[in-house]
């Protein structure tokens, strides 16, 4: 179902995603569909060509993770590799970095995890705790990180710390790269209700060395960065959503034309119907924002992109939990079995709400960015 609005190249990468979303389906093999999609070059779409990359943007990579959700196979680390760490590299890393970096974010052969929330800052990025000293010419960072994804399958993760201004003694994000093995980086796995083929860790970092060139970028540029990685994470959010909600409402859709209790299929009675037609109208509009956000990010309009990407994700997350429940909802029991496949979505939808920011912090956001209204907090 792409929109009008769409370029040409556009829809035609939205109907060869789709096929390949197709022939994998509900019951994908993460590895090989990861392999496969990079193969095909949809990895590394948003990544520069001249390190590997397709040379396009945050709207090119929103589709293909919207469109392979949409056919029950997402990809999270779409969100976290190529889209949050490929980009923080691509705009800010040093040559060296860029070059060993994305080619292989590009081709899929390397990966690489994210790391910011923490046990005691949640959404309060100002909160977090991770330190980064000097030591002579390295680098000590200590702290923990929770509930960050694919740490296991990751070759490193970017990890946002906080270090020192030598003028004012404050403390400012920065992001370092550290390498899975690094001596002092430990990983405990979270036991998680959520059915996900990528799963969730706790980090602890006990004085982990690093290279002076694990920095990204300049150590005074702080949140610039940083939010050079968070916009696209929202965007890319969205997209899972709206990919996740669209495969549920055609299941819904599928099984409501074809089920008869009566005389006539169950989709021919409006209290069947009209639910579902409002979870396509929410999906939609919600995909709108979504573009929005994408072209002005990828236009390099930072401040527009930011409120359009937090509105996008807050839109998305509500579109995909209405329509995975209407879904249930609408198959009745059949619903809940795993035939179907949906009962493992009603949790998963819900992340869309909770993560990577809350629902009510982006209201806090609107409230104060937007309107213009004083902060609660």
């Amino acid at each position: 179902m792409p929109p009008s609005l769409e370029p040409e190249e556009h829809k035609a990468l939205r109907s060869a995603v789709a096929a390949l979303g197709k022939r994998h389906g509900r019951t994908y093999d993460r590895e090989a569909l990861w392999s496969e999609a990079a193969k095909l070059g949809y990895l590394g779409v948003n990544l520069p060509e001249a390190y590997g990359g397709g040379g396009g943007g945050i709207a090119e990579l929103s589709i293909v993770l919207e469109e392979l959700g949409s056919a029950g196979c997402p990809l999270l680390m779409m969100v976290v590799s190529p889209a949050i760490c490929g980009t923080v590299i691509a705009r800010f890393g040093t040559e060296e970095q860029k070059q060993n970096w994305l080619p292989g974010l590009a081709d899929g052969t390397r990966t690489m995890a994210f790391g910011i929330t923490e046990p005691d800052a949640g959404s309060n990025s100002h909160r977090i705790t991770t330190t980064a000293r000097r030591d002579g010419a390295d680098w000590l960072l200590t702290g923990r990180k929770v509930f960050i994804s694919g740490v296991d399958i990751a070759d490193a993760t970017l990890i946002v710390g906080r270090t020192e201004d030598a003028r004012t003694g404050n403390l400012k994000p920065c992001l370092f790269i550290v390498p899975r093995d690094a001596e002092g980086f430990t990983r405990r796995r979270i036991d998680m209700e959520l059915a996900a083929a990528e799963k969730q860790f706790e980090l602890t970092l006990d004085d982990v060395r690093l290279p002076a060139d694990a920095l990204v970028g300049d150590e005074d540029a702080g949140l610039l960065q940083l939010f050079a990685g968070l916009n696209p994470e929202r965007i890319m959010t969205a997209a899972f959503a709206i990919g996740m909600g669209r495969y549920a409402l055609a299941r819904a859709v599928e099984y409501a034309r074809d089920r008869t209790v009566w005389k006539a299929p169950i989709g021919a009675h409006q209290a069947i119907a009209h639910p579902l037609a409002q979870a396509h109208i929410d999906l939609e509009l919600a995909r709108l924002m979504m573009q929005k956000a994408a072209y002005l990010y990828d236009a390099g309009d930072d401040a527009p992109a930011g409120e359009a990407a937090n509105m996008a994700k807050y839109a998305a997350g509500e579109a995909c939990v209405k329509a995975v429940d209407q879904a249930v909802h609408t198959l009745g029991g059949n619903g809940l079995t795993r035939e179907f496949g949906l009962a493992s979505l009603i949790t998963a939808a819900r992340v869309a709400r909770i993560a990577p920011v809350s629902r009510e912090m982006i209201l806090n956001y609107v409230s104060h960015q937007t309107l213009g209204l004083p902060k609660s907090y």
